[in-house]
């Protein structure tokens, strides 16, 4: 699923590392989710949201959404 969370996660100034701590996953985890070759849990994609202080649909490509006219 296309996302923007390296670049959240660099404009916080943190690592992955960093990262995964906060929102209680491995780092493995955030690795995969930035490479696009992992999908979060919803569950997941809210703790990160919250985590970035924004909605959780900025976070993530809608594909579905861009094909409505």
């Amino acid at each position: 699923m296309k996302n923007c969370l390296r670049e959240l996660r660099k404009a916080k100034g943190i690592n992955q590392a960093e990262l995964a701590e906060a929102i209680a996953v491995s780092r493995q985890s955030i690795i995969a989710m930035e490479a696009e070759k992992y999908d979060p849990s919803l569950p997941m994609a809210y703790r990160l949201a919250a985590f970035f202080d924004i909605p959780v649909e900025e976070m993530f490509f809608n594909p579905w959404r861009a094909q409505q006219g």
